[in-house]
């Protein structure tokens, strides 16, 4: 198939999506011998506008997982991407737990947005709450993986004849109607409702407003960063990158919750590819 340029499409706020499908698609990129175009939609001012995608073009798209899904305050813009047609590889990157239907769930956003979906993976990242599940990840071994994976992705894309319209990469989950997001339990073992949780700031803060420039909901106040102007998803990125460290969560039942998945998932989680 006659592809001009690859493109790495992304929401990555602890940037471990991000490094995947950089990877990714600049491998695939340089196997194809063709132009690689990045275009990072973290930030609130990105999700404003959406690239131009054609026939000629192949889309690495990444988000993580929240809850065993693509998170949902992101599907109103996945939505409204257009891909006339190019080929695309949803990547979803989940914290050593699983990725539930979050990988299926964006393959069918995007072949709904006229993307034709031709692989897809799931890669290990620390996750976003934790510096012990998935600590480091993805590291060497992962970015091997992955690695091999854009391989095979270039060697389908070239058996691709200009015209034909492969069909849905195959992979593992639940068909829509989706399963729930998953819903943690507290120390009674009900459910909890952690939407109105969010992280505190101690005094070795320095007012240096780096969590509010990278904030991906644009919530945390410039002028005063302890305040939050509207919803914070609990993405981890200003948690994990304030220089001081002065960012942190405090309720009990939100605790619990992370050091009961710290404890029972030590197991190493492996990527799943699809192609």
């Amino acid at each position: 198939m006659n592809i001009k340029t690859v493109w790495a499409v992304f929401f990555s706020a602890t940037g471990t999506t991000e490094k995947v499908v950089s990877r990714v698609a600049g491998v695939i990129a340089g196997e194809l011998g063709v132009e690689l175009r990045t275009y990072d939609f973290t930030l609130p001012g990105a999700r404003e506008n959406t690239p131009t995608f054609s026939a000629s073009d192949l889309v690495v798209f990444g988000t993580p997982v929240y809850a065993g899904r693509v998170p949902n305050v992101l599907v109103k813009y996945l939505s409204s991407v257009r891909g006339n047609g190019a080929l695309a590889v949803p990547v979803v990157l989940f914290g050593n737990r699983n990725f539930d239907d979050a990988l299926i769930e964006l393959r069918d956003i995007l072949e709904s947005d006229g993307f034709h979906t031709v692989a897809a993976a799931a890669i290990v990242g620390e996750h976003s709450f934790s510096y012990t599940l998935g600590a480091g990840r993805p590291d060497e071994a992962d970015m091997a993986i992955a690695d091999a994976f854009a391989k095979q992705v270039a060697g389908k894309v070239g058996t691709i004849v200009d015209g034909y319209t492969p069909p849905p990469i195959s992979v593992t989950g639940t068909p829509s109607p989706y399963r729930p997001h998953l819903r943690p339990r507290g120390r009674q073992g009900n459910p909890v409702d952690f939407r109105s949780i969010r992280p505190l700031t101690n005094d070795d803060c320095n007012d240096c407003k780096l969590c509010a420039q990278l904030c991906p909901m644009g919530s945390i106040s410039f002028d005063n960063v302890r305040e939050y102007t509207g919803i914070c998803i609990r993405c981890g990125a200003c948690v994990k990158k304030c220089p001081q460290q002065a960012r942190y969560y405090d309720d009990p039942e939100y605790l619990y919750h992370k050091r009961e998945l710290e404890e029972t998932l030590t197991r190493r989680a492996e990527p799943e590819l699809f192609v």
